[in-house]
């Protein structure tokens, strides 16, 4: 009955007609996502109306630094992901049991690498950012609550990757829902009832991380499926641990330079005032609804792509990736410019100061107007990890977009320091690295196609 079960969440990638099963498959992901950000919406929320603008700044301004120190770890569940759902394609069975084992090893001691990391170094670095004095005692107090979550946290990335490789997006979707809810009803009972203000919303936090990871954990111990996890077999099988590493090290260090020119985007704005970063909070958490759909059509990609490069199936690549493309666009345009329209409304639940909320909207016209092409930009990202291909996208993105805003911000935004200024690095540095990602995958592709013909002759 357990293995049925586990098997009617499952989506057959490989076989059949292509487009419904992307959308069934990306649904529940952009659900997850925007979930997510309705829980962490919920906590800027939550201390924007109950502890004051310096509390809810507190909250936003961290979120750079978080994804500096996080991104690297997260970035390995990619690994992770792509490993399991070659394996899964090709049904080596044997090679996703190790896989699996190594991946939850892996994300428990890399999360208590983060708590000692987190506790050490994220003051230093909020002094670094120019937080403002008024400002960091509290974000010190968020922060270190917020890491002692960390195992929990990446428990939970890890087996939702490991889920996504044999096509279930359903079940990370009811146990994030779950902790969520209870993360909102804690925000409610340490903010509203017992004062708590940030040291509230960030101890929410972590109980409803440990809750994600108990759910995913068990969900993994009790399936039938080909992917369940033995505890007593727990064991770090060194050559999985290796590709987990090649694939998914270049994604985590990307995601985690890409948050150090974001760092400095954040102390830019810092340097506008504590009103500044109030409206940059607001509209950088709309901003987040957005880049979580357009996300899970990247992590779509993604995992359809390595099992059809596991089963040996290359022209369904290209379709895959075509549909995907379409996807993220529909998506990207729809919600950005959406927010764009509905942005006073929606910045009016944040706060109710008129300059946190013009603030906000300078933001939102042009990073989320424009964000259809960070989508597009992360889904070729997204197929060419699925081929197996880390470190070029990598570089590309690095070069593209980490980079040019780093650049930006020490000439064009030194020249003329507006936020506008500042925020239209975004859109730039995104169509200069989608164009050198498709570049770089139509030579892979036909690399690939070459080796294939060559192959084929010789044999």
């Amino acid at each position: 009955m357990q293995k049925k079960t586990a098997k009617s969440y499952e989506i057959d990638m490989c076989n059949g007609p292509i487009f419904g099963k992307l959308i069934i498959f990306a649904v529940p992901l952009i659900l997850s996502g925007l979930l997510q950000l309705l829980f962490n919406a919920a906590d800027i929320v939550v201390v924007g109306r109950f502890a004051g603008k310096e509390s809810m700044a507190a909250v936003g301004s961290t979120t750079a630094l978080i994804n500096l120190m996080v991104n690297l770890f997260i970035g390995l569940s990619v690994g992770a992901n792509v490993l399991a759902g070659r394996y899964y394609g090709a049904k080596k069975f044997e090679d996703l049991q190790e896989t699996v084992h190594t991946s939850v090893i892996l994300a428990v001691c890399g999360g208590f690498l983060l708590i000692l990391a987190g506790e050490t170094f994220a003051s230093p670095l909020l002094t670094m950012m120019g937080t403002p004095d008024d400002v960091k005692p509290l974000s010190d107090l968020y922060l270190q609550i917020y890491f002692l979550g960390m195992p929990g946290t990446l428990l939970y990335n890890f087996g939702s990757a490991i889920l996504r490789a044999a096509g279930d997006t359903r079940r990370p979707l009811y146990f994030l829902l779950t902790a969520g809810v209870i993360n909102a009803v804690l925000n409610l009972i340490f903010v509203i009832g017992f004062q708590m203000g940030v040291a509230g919303v960030a101890t929410a936090t972590v109980i409803s991380q440990y809750i994600s990871a108990g759910l995913i954990v068990q969900c993994l111990v009790r399936s039938e499926a080909p992917y369940r996890l033995r505890l007593r077999e727990l064991r770090l099988v060194p050559d999985k641990l290796f590709s987990i590493i090649k694939i998914g090290f270049p994604a985590g260090m990307q995601g985690a330079i890409f948050s150090i020119s974001n760092v400095l985007i954040q102390s830019s704005v810092n340097s506008f005032g504590s009103v500044a970063m109030a409206g940059s909070t607001a509209s950088a958490n709309i901003e987040g609804f957005v880049y979580t759909s357009m996300n899970a059509i990247y992590q779509t990609a993604l995992s359809f792509t390595s099992q059809n490069f596991g089963a040996g199936k290359y022209q369904r690549m290209t379709k895959i990736l075509c549909y995907c493309l379409g996807i993220v666009v529909f998506v990207g345009v729809v919600m950005g410019d959406g927010a764009v329209f509905f942005g006073r409304q929606l910045l009016g639940i944040y706060s109710s100061d008129q300059d946190v909320i013009n603030y906000g909207i300078a933001r939102l016209k042009i990073i989320s107007g424009t964000y259809f092409l960070c989508g597009i930009m992360d889904t070729m990202v997204g197929a060419l990890r699925g081929i197996g291909y880390s470190v070029i996208p990598m570089l590309v993105s690095l070069t593209g977009a980490c980079l040019f805003r780093v650049i930006w911000i020490y000439t064009i935004f030194a020249g003329h320091r507006t936020l506008e200024t500042l925020y239209l690095s975004y859109p730039v540095s995104w169509i200069i690295t989608f164009s050198a990602h498709v570049i770089c995958y139509l030579l892979i592709r036909r690399r690939m196609a070459k080796k294939r013909a060559e192959s084929a002759r010789n044999s």
